[in-house]
């Protein structure tokens, strides 16, 4: 009980002095556990554990607490290493059955060894009967002491946080192996770090931050702070399911533009220029070729180039070739624009023809050695297959417009995901404290309904009236049915269906009861191709603010576009949302590889950027690539459709 009291009366006492704590770790013997093993895994010696522990001289009994001190701050480690001398040999005459393999594992010796003494067994097979010299070694054991410190020189930018996270000790550790540091380190400071071997020290990766553990904080404020569990953290961490959380551990997390400012000094206040626009065009230009390579399922391989009707026949009929030669013409225009600017392109373009053996043939190519950046293909499956390929190569890959890709470490989507439309709407009217809201379904959409009104406790749900006799949607409500429902001031009412004539029919209803005394803004979480129906009338929609959540804004040929003049003047005719889709992606992908050392340090380096009608600012997930992170809240107005500020 005496050494129980006199163990925990140590521990007690380096857990108060917060300046030493982290000098020592515990640790629990187990049965039949020695002190040789104990040494051996926290790569101290045991003299150095007993100088702790004194009472393990004598006896070292299960469950015991022992104080183990910190490798990395004890200022000698022992290393012992085998040393093998020839003492001379032992003759063998060889038996029946009798193999190098077993003669070495008869004698401990290695085949080359026996080899090499017996130069005849480089040619000749082993034979019974032969006499053979086998080598007797002494062996012995050397114990060599490696200082567990060495010298670093500090470089440009780099605070406490960075050294100790590379040498994976706490700041606090860093702080106890210098007593003379400053508290702000200057490049070209000689600091004491633990002296691993370069495979252990870990590099610091300019796509995440990295934040230092406060004292007495757990692993809920954490998840409070950065939004990650304990799981996603070891996950970033391995080391910290081992070690536990501790004060100054600098913890790996995904990127934070607050906590990186942070880290380097800046007052996060300063923030919110950087998290502005960037125009990447004003910046310095790196004017070294870029590779840039272009995949569409242009399917040339099914136009007869002899027919100019069947070459307009595919062209009406196939969406993905329409498309891809719309995307296209406004690609053309980027380049031109960036040519214009200076920069320097190769720029290949692949017919992918939407089959996944020709896209596989053009990525295993060895044209594909120096692509800086791949935009396209179009098709999921396609995509993903082309990913995976060059993921090896680690070539980004940036998806031009389809939904759902697999967000793999070289992804790119730039297509902002149709949950993150929703979100963004509900923030938008959440934030929103002095309207009434109106839910307004159908029956397919009831369930949206129900988890419309959890975010809106105080909402009415009004649903589409069914056929008297079958019970089947009618799609249609009557004025009865709303009026009711409105409040004197703003009224939002949520419109769920992918119904055009239930569409028509309620903005209908609502245009007819709007009121001085009781204005109506409609929104939806889902802007089917029902709002843009020939039945719907635009001005009813004009006249209700229709208000959605969309990946792209609608330029005005009124803003005096230069883009939209060009492309004008080049094809006489107004830019498709393709069109305009493909300058803009074009314009942002290259900019960001001629404005940052490569598409994923851009991620950081250019939060947000727009363009005529798209704006991008990527985030990496967790564990995989990047996704677009920003959407556009916008509005009919005076029968336009302008962006919400």
């Amino acid at each position: 009980m005496r050494k129980l009291i006199h163990i925990l009366s140590i521990i007690v006492l380096f857990g108060c002095a917060s300046a030493k704590a982290q000098n020592y770790k515990t640790h629990k013997v187990q049965t039949g556990e020695t002190i040789e093993e104990i040494a051996t895994k926290y790569k101290v010696t045991k003299s150095q554990i007993y100088a702790l522990n004194p009472d393990a001289r004598k006896e070292l009994k299960p469950n015991a607490v022992l104080i183990i001190p910190n490798a990395a701050l004890v200022p000698n480690r022992p290393t012992v290493t085998e040393v093998k001398s020839l003492e001379g040999f032992k003759t063998h005459k060889v038996k029946r059955k009798e193999t190098l393999y077993s003669l070495s594992k008869k004698y401990d010796v290695a085949q080359e060894e026996i080899k090499k003494h017996n130069p005849d067994l480089y040619s000749n097979s082993l034979r019974k009967g032969d006499k053979i010299k086998i080598p007797i070694y002494k062996v012995s054991k050397e114990v060599t002491t490696k200082s567990s410190v060495t010298k670093y020189t500090v470089k440009p930018k780099e605070g406490k946080w960075r050294i100790a996270y590379q040498y994976g000790i706490t700041v606090q550790d860093l702080e106890d192996l210098n007593p003379e540091m400053a508290e702000v380190l200057q490049p070209g400071d000689i600091v004491n770090v633990p002296n691993l071997e370069v495979e252990d020290v870990k590099v610091v990766d300019e796509q995440y931050s990295y934040y230092t553990v406060l004292p007495a904080e757990g692993f809920y404020r954490l998840k409070i702070k950065t939004g990650l569990t304990q799981e996603q953290l070891e996950q970033l961490n391995p080391d910290l399911a081992t070690t536990g959380l501790k004060p100054g551990m600098v913890l790996k997390i995904p990127f934070d533009a607050n906590i990186t400012a942070i880290n380097h000094g800046l007052d996060p206040s300063v923030l919110a220029d950087s998290l502005m626009v960037s125009d990447l065009t004003t910046r310095q230009l790196d004017l070294a070729t870029k590779h840039v390579a272009i995949m569409l399922p242009f399917k040339l391989n099914e136009v007869n180039s002899d027919s100019i009707y069947d070459a307009k026949k595919i062209i009406k009929t196939d969406a993905y070739v329409s498309m891809s030669l719309e995307f296209y013409s406004g690609v053309k225009i980027a380049l031109d624009s960036l040519s214009s600017l200076g920069v320097n392109l190769k720029v290949d373009v692949y017919d992918t023809e939407k089959r996944e053996s020709t896209v596989n043939s053009i990525v295993k190519s060895s044209e594909f050695d120096d692509v800086d950046v791949v935009i396209g293909p179009v098709d999921s499956k396609l995509f993903n297959s082309a990913a995976a390929t060059l993921k090896s190569k680690n070539i980004p890959l940036v998806s031009p417009i389809t939904k759902t890709v697999n967000l793999g470490d070289n992804v790119f989507q730039s297509r902002p995901s149709e949950t993150l439309l929703k979100e963004r709407l509900l923030e938008y009217f959440k934030a929103d404290t002095t309207s009434h809201f109106i839910i307004i379904s159908d029956i397919k959409n009831k369930e949206t309904a129900t988890s419309l009104k959890k975010s809106f406790p105080k909402a009415s749900i009004v649903m589409s009236r069914k056929v008297y006799k079958t019970g089947a949607d009618a799609y249609y409500i009557m004025d009865s049915d709303i009026e009711s429902k409105l409040k004197p001031g703003k009224n939002v009412v949520f419109l769920e269906t992918a119904n055009a004539g239930f569409v028509s029919n309620v903005s209908s209803v609502l245009n007819s009861i709007i009121k001085p005394t009781k204005q109506i803004v409609l929104t939806t979480t889902d802007k089917t191709k029902a709002f843009e129906d020939d039945e719907v009338s635009n001005m009813h929609l004009s006249n209700l603010n229709f208000t959605y959540a969309s990946i792209n804004k609608s330029f005005s040929e009124d803003d005096n576009n230069s883009f939209a003049k060009r492309y004008k003047t080049l094809y006489h005719e107004t830019p498709s949302t393709y069109a305009v889709r493909g300058f803009d992606l074009t314009m942002d992908v290259v900019l960001r590889l001629v404005t940052s050392k490569d598409l994923y340090l851009s991620a950081i380096q250019s939060p947000l950027t727009t363009y005529v009608e798209n704006k991008f600012a990527y985030k990496k997930e967790l564990f995989g690539g990047y996704y677009n992170n920003t959407v556009y809240i916008v509005q009919y107005k005076d029968l336009r459709i302008v962006e919400v500020k």
